[in-house]
């Protein structure tokens, strides 16, 4: 079976957009998605690059264009008050259930999306992440103290350093084999890579 790889965080809404599209794009090419959780913040560090809000007029232009893409696609998407979120334990926690095979990791990363880019919470705050975590049927401390463990956190480390060697610059990122597509705008190109 054909597979990507898809490196988000949960802090860049056109991982967001990306992410609402997935389910079409396997569907489309019958292939499977590997989720690559990593921090966004570290591949910044580590490339020079950085937040396109970092250049006022350039990220009021990113949020209209992404409102336009959630049109396009039927999608709602909010613009977050409390941006920057900053995703650092909520990666611990999505990488955690991954290392596990967690049968709620989905569940997870729907839950989390959401809450940021559509309910525009703010998941900076830990009693505001405990909340829509419980809302949504999770157990909020046993998710904190795995994403707290060294094992995760070398894990989510490891990821991501990783994608900085194989060229991440952004999020998100597809890999179909060893070809790189950046930005949630390449589906289709990630799409002809794949059936092609």
């Amino acid at each position: 079976m054909a597979s990507f790889d898809f490196y988000f965080d949960f802090g860049s809404p056109a991982a967001y957009l990306a992410y609402t599209q997935l389910p079409k794009l396997c569907a489309a090419t019958g292939a499977q998605a590997h989720w690559m959780p990593m921090l966004l913040g570290g591949v910044f560090q580590a490339t020079g690059n950085a937040s396109p809000v970092s250049v006022p007029a350039k990220g009021r232009y990113v949020f209209v264009d992404f409102k336009r893409f959630a049109s396009a696609y039927g999608v709602r998407l909010n613009t977050n008050p409390h941006f920057p979120i900053i995703t650092t334990t909520l990666m611990r926690m999505v990488t955690a259930l991954q290392m596990q095979n967690d049968s709620q990791f989905q569940n997870f990363v729907d839950t989390v999306f959401k809450a940021i880019w559509v309910d525009a919470q703010n998941m900076n705050d830990p009693a505001v992440v405990a909340h829509v975590l419980v809302q949504a049927g999770f157990d909020a401390p046993a998710l904190m103290a795995m994403a707290n463990t060294q094992a995760t956190k070398d894990q989510l480390k490891t990821v991501t350093m990783r994608a900085v060697e194989r060229g991440v610059f952004g999020a998100p990122t597809f890999f179909v084999g060893e070809e790189m597509f950046w930005g949630q705008d390449r589906i289709e190109q990630v799409k002809a890579a794949l059936t092609a």
